[in-house]
């Protein structure tokens, strides 16, 4: 089963539980919940907090390779009416919680 890893939280998950997002023609983020949309492609899992994660570490940008940040509303838009059905439930948890510092401790 392929694996992809969230822009978010950096989990990796099965792709079914992930949302992939592509640009548009236009240059605007869109939802491609069915994963067919030609063109590079970031996952996400359908949760506000991974979407707030991504956004703060400017993934989105990222990931798609584009310049500036791309309005996330049609993303969050998305999740608000179909996030509790696609996937699993998730928690994130930020990358390096429960890691070895640099100082051994």
């Amino acid at each position: 089963m392929p694996e992809r890893t969230c822009i978010g939280c950096r989990g990796k998950a099965p792709r079914a539980q992930l949302l992939r997002l592509t640009l548009t023609d236009s240059g605007e983020l869109a939802v491609d919940a069915r994963a067919v949309l030609p063109g590079r492609g970031a996952w996400i899992h359908p949760d506000p907090e991974c979407v707030n994660l991504a956004e703060r570490r400017r993934a989105f940008a990222r990931a798609l390779r584009m310049s500036g940040s791309p309005d996330v509303a049609p993303v969050r838009d998305w999740i608000g009416l179909h996030g509790a059905d696609h996937g699993r439930a998730h928690t994130p948890s930020p990358t390096g919680v429960g890691t070895t510092d640099s100082k051994g401790g």
